[in-house]
């Protein structure tokens, strides 16, 4: 039974699931926008905010926990630098996910996530 368990599995066993949801935070806090399949972009989503809530909250923990999931050391800097005042204000919702056109090749849904 799944019952309850409400994690995208995405097709993919739990080691390559995870890896691809770190890589794909780590290139939407780089660049500020990817283009993915809309599942992805869903499953990005809380994993993106949770590291921006670490960034905003700034401790010395939540610093380590936040190096020990993007890859990158210099963007965990920056994210931790520009957090506050980018989004103090802000109590959630710091991405925002939408649609475009199909993708040619097998008709998946795709969708932008960009940060707010």
């Amino acid at each position: 039974m799944r019952h309850r368990c409400r994690v995208n599995l995405l097709g993919k066993p739990a080691d390559q699931r995870k890896a691809l949801l770190r890589s794909l935070t780590t290139e939407l806090i780089r660049h500020g926008r990817i283009t993915t399949t809309k599942v992805r972009a869903q499953a990005v989503r809380s994993e993106a905010e949770k590291m921006i809530t670490l960034a905003k909250e700034g401790s010395l923990s939540a610093r380590r926990r936040a190096m020990g999931y993007i890859y990158d050391k210099q963007l965990v800097h920056a994210l931790f630098q520009q957090a506050g005042e980018r989004y103090g204000q802000r109590q959630g919702g710091y991405t925002r996910i939408i649609r475009t056109v199909r993708r040619q090749g097998d008709n998946a849904e795709m969708a932008v996530i960009e940060l707010v």
